[in-house]
């Protein structure tokens, strides 16, 4: 292909069709008219030699290849941009949205911080936190381009990912400060009471019954909640016990639980903050994950946990 015959204008059209999938709803997210999308639609389906857009239930969809393109052409038009137009960097005159994959116990524990250290150095950053839903599906939305940033724990990444290590979380188990169990805790105490399972899926069972079982062991799982924010209050009214990462563990509260490790070996996990290497020179991107790496380091190094 004679590259000086390809019109870049027409891949950026291409990258909104195939964002929106839908030829109105790009022609509004470019400033065009209706008929000029749909002309460039036709010329990008010549020049790629696929209908990239097909007619089918409920609307349009994008064909195997268009998916495929996807992610090249973002990278792509993210690197032409990066050579025409370097930023000159001013983080207090940022205007711009940076939208985060994060889980609600990550969340509940810097969202304010993270807030307010934005506010100080760049408060033109606004931030959209978006709900987890795997490790599998945050990737998957990095490489889309729909989210910027995602908090969770990730496989070792391929060279399209960025991924670094924010903290190391270990288990600890905790229950109300007058709960039975607290006097004399051990593992026959512990699997005495019903146990809180927090689980977005809403399974019954996860890996501590699996360890529990290989010792001829089970507990009871009392309550099921999508959400570690709804741990403490179940926790205050009841005898439930859980184990939660040693951050879901409310600091301004904390005198109000008595808190174990695990009566038996529980393995803890690193949390990783990742992104797409298109993001990599993107200062509201970068800014926004510096404060989230400082901010929960800072808090493990003062919880000691």
């Amino acid at each position: 292909m004679n590259l000086r015959s390809v019109d870049l204008n027409l891949l950026v059209v291409l990258d909104a069709l195939l964002d929106e999938a839908h030829v109105s709803r790009a022609a509004d997210r470019l400033g065009l008219s209706q008929p000029a999308t749909s002309s460039a639609l036709e010329r990008c389906r010549h020049l790629l030699n696929d209908p990239l857009l097909e007619r089918g239930k409920g609307g349009m969809r994008l064909t195997a290849k268009a998916e495929s393109l996807r992610e090249p052409l973002k990278n792509l038009l993210a690197d032409v941009v990066s050579v025409l137009d370097p930023p000159d960097i001013d983080i207090a005159a940022l205007r711009q949205t940076v939208r985060i994959i994060m889980g609600d116990y990550p969340t509940m524990v810097i969202a304010a911080e993270l807030h307010q250290q934005l506010a100080m150095k760049a408060p033109g950053v606004n931030l959209v936190i978006q709900p987890w839903h795997g490790a599998d599906e945050a990737l998957d939305e990095l490489a889309k381009g729909s989210v910027d940033l995602a908090v969770s724990v990730f496989p070792k990444s391929d060279v399209s990912f960025q991924r670094h290590d924010l903290l190391f979380q270990n288990y600890l188990v905790v229950m109300r400060k007058e709960h039975p169990a607290a006097r004399d805790f051990n593992l026959e105490q512990w699997l005495a009471y019903p146990h809180i399972l927090v689980s977005g899926r809403g399974d019954t069972k996860g890996p501590l019954d699996e360890a529990l079982a290989v010792l001829g062991k089970q507990r009871r799982v009392g309550v099921v909640v999508p959400s570690f924010v709804i741990v403490p209050p179940l926790l205050m009214g009841s005898d439930l016990i859980a184990m939660v990462p040693s951050l879901c563990i409310p600091q301004s509260s904390v005198k109000d639980y008595a808190v174990f490790e695990p009566p038996v070996p529980v393995d803890g996990f690193t949390l990783h903050i990742a992104w797409h290497v298109r993001r990599d020179k993107d200062p509201g991107v970068q800014l926004v994950a510096s404060v989230i790496r400082n901010t929960l380091q800072k808090l493990d190094v003062q919880t000691g946990r």
